[in-house]
């Protein structure tokens, strides 16, 4: 698979947790032979946890097929910039790069708001790809929250 493909994924995840009625939100963790350790979608809304977006829940899955609470030389592909818990998870699991669709200037904690690698207190600093695809995702959560008001 490529990155495109990886990103595909993410879209799944995200269009099925749309459907299940939570915010169309997907993410992927490829491990370093390029093979997918885990995917998900946001489960918020099912499991009454605001922890449950879906980067946490993948790198959780990643962590636990791996067995171990660190993915160095594993990517995050995810649809939305990841808010600031979930850039800090990606930092502890020592996320080597992470791929994301649409920016968030709301809630983003990237390449937005406290902006969470670039902090003096981060203990990892991923490489980040933002924009991929970002139309997508911005269509994606337009249309959810559309269909809600």
């Amino acid at each position: 698979m490529d990155s495109k493909e990886y990103m595909n994924l993410a879209y799944r995840e995200a269009a099925a947790a749309a459907a299940r009625g939570e915010v169309p939100i997907g993410a992927v963790v490829v491990g370093p032979s390029g093979e997918v350790l885990a995917a998900a979608g946001n489960e918020v809304e099912a499991r009454n946890d605001p922890t449950a977006h879906a980067e946490v829940l993948a790198i959780r899955a990643a962590g636990e097929k791996w067995g171990a609470p660190r993915l160095p030389g594993c990517d995050l592909y995810v649809t939305l910039e990841p808010c600031p818990m979930c850039a800090a998870a990606a930092s502890f699991a020592r996320i080597r790069r992470i791929v994301f669709g649409a920016y968030d200037p709301k809630g983003g904690g990237v390449e937005h708001g406290p902006r969470i690698f670039s902090q003096p207190t981060c203990h990892h600093a991923p490489e980040v790809v933002g924009g991929v695809e970002a139309g997508r995702a911005e269509q994606m959560l337009k249309g959810f929250f559309a269909a809600r008001r």
